[in-house]
């Protein structure tokens, strides 16, 4: 039986993550020629030749015109070793949200990078945040080959500058591939490329055969299952749709949704189309529920067992590491949080400690308050029922990050919770 892998496709915005899924796909042999051909004549006829390939991701017409990747979309990919799921996830910066409810489901990601560009802002940001949400293996992509004429000193200088920026947010050699790529052209996508002899690595494909799934399935611990989206299917129901982070659910089990607190009974699961009797940690699936309507739940509600339910937040602890602020953060901040597929405003109401970011050890008692590259243990509430339980029990819903302005200004963990 093969392993089953989330993966996510990051990367700055018009990098070209969905033209790498698309071409992927078709090389592949999972899109017809057919298909590709009605695609290619569409984007023409809307003035965005040569964008078919991404308009395999991004299906919506608004994100068609406007030639760039809005929300997440997910496909299935199927490796000698692995069975993939593909999470495509926005570039641009009015986005970010959408990138991390993705990144925040996904077990190892490919990093785009563009040859012609280089390392760009959020190239920085989708980095940081891939680390953040705990993705330990990385591809990094090195797109647009064509545009710098398959040059080996340019690859191997954006190389050396996206090899600085993962080594210096914590992530190893060892946990990271290097491709050399141009996705519109097919090079070392499915194929070896003949236009980059001086490249003997591994094509995108074979880097995706050698990732490996978690070591462990957290199992044992209660069920939890952020919320992606909900839709109501006519002759079916409620449907919601999320990604199993713990637990097992099963059919004919009843359920909670926080904070929305309604209660549900489990009558069909599904994956990729395919029946399940049950869905374990990593299965990204829809569920039909007996006993709600579609508008009893919403994105950011967490499902899980009646007698274990999960933790409604009335204020939180957090571990934190300001990335980036123009300023100084100090009581009453508030900026909005980002955890598992919630997104909510949260206030700053206690700075407790400083603490030095490389050793962790506590340098300063009740700041006055934080900048730049500071680490910090902070009080924060939030202003709407939100879920969110201590990393050391559940890591996907305890890691978040804090956004404004249209930036990720922190990034941290949840090490103490206070229950509604």
């Amino acid at each position: 039986m093969k392993a089953h892998i989330n993966l996510v496709f990051i990367g700055h915005v018009d990098h070209g993550k969905s033209t790498l899924i698309g071409r992927m796909l078709f090389d592949a042999g999972m899109i017809s020629e057919k298909d590709l051909l009605k695609l290619k004549e569409y984007a023409k006829a809307i003035g965005k030749e040569t964008f078919e390939f991404a308009f395999i991701m991004d299906k919506s017409r608004e994100e068609r015109e406007r030639g760039l990747t809005i929300d997440i979309a997910y496909k299935e990919l199927s490796t000698p070793k692995n069975d993939i799921t593909i999470i495509d996830a926005p570039g641009h910066r009015d986005f970010v949200k959408n990138m991390i409810t993705g990144a925040s489901q996904a077990d190892a990601t490919v990093l785009v990078v563009a040859a012609d560009d280089g390392v760009m802002p959020q190239t920085r940001e989708h980095a940081f945040l891939a680390k953040t949400l705990g993705i330990r293996q990385i591809i990094v992509a090195i797109n647009k080959m064509d545009l710098a004429n398959y040059n080996q000193s340019r690859y191997d200088m954006i190389k050396a500058d996206v090899e600085k920026l993962l080594l210096s947010i914590g992530y190893k050699l060892e946990e990271i591939t290097f491709t050399p790529i141009s996705a519109f052209h097919g090079d070392n996508v499915v194929k070896r490329s003949s236009k980059m002899g001086w490249y003997d690595g591994l094509t995108v494909f074979e880097a995706l055969d050698q990732l490996k799934p978690p070591l462990t399935k957290p199992v044992d611990k209660p069920l939890r299952i952020p919320i992606q989206n909900i839709f109501s299917i006519k002759g079916v129901g409620a449907v919601p749709i999320g990604r199993v982070e713990t637990g097992i659910l099963k059919v004919e089990q009843e359920v909670i949704f926080e904070p929305a607190h309604v209660k549900a009974e489990v009558k069909s699961i599904e994956m990729h189309h395919k029946k399940l009797d049950k869905a374990e940690p990593g299965d990204n699936i829809g569920f039909n529920v007996r006993g709600i309507s579609s508008t009893d739940v919403q994105r950011g509600d967490v499902c899980g067992p009646i007698d274990n339910p999960p933790l409604v937040a009335k204020e939180f602890v957090g571990r934190i590491i300001i990335l980036e602020h123009p300023t100084s953060i100090s009581l009453g901040y508030t900026p909005v949080l980002h955890c598992h597929t919630a997104t909510v405003p949260c206030v700053f109401t206690e700075l407790i400690q400083k603490l030095d970011p490389r050793t962790g050890a506590v340098i300063e008692e009740k700041p006055k308050m934080l900048k730049k590259g500071d680490a910090a243990v902070v009080r924060l509430v939030p202003t709407k029922p939100l879920v969110i339980e201590k990393v050391s029990d559940f890591p996907p819903l305890g890691r978040f990050a804090l956004r404004h302005g249209g930036q990720t200004v922190a990034v941290g963990m949840c090490i103490e919770v206070v229950s509604r």
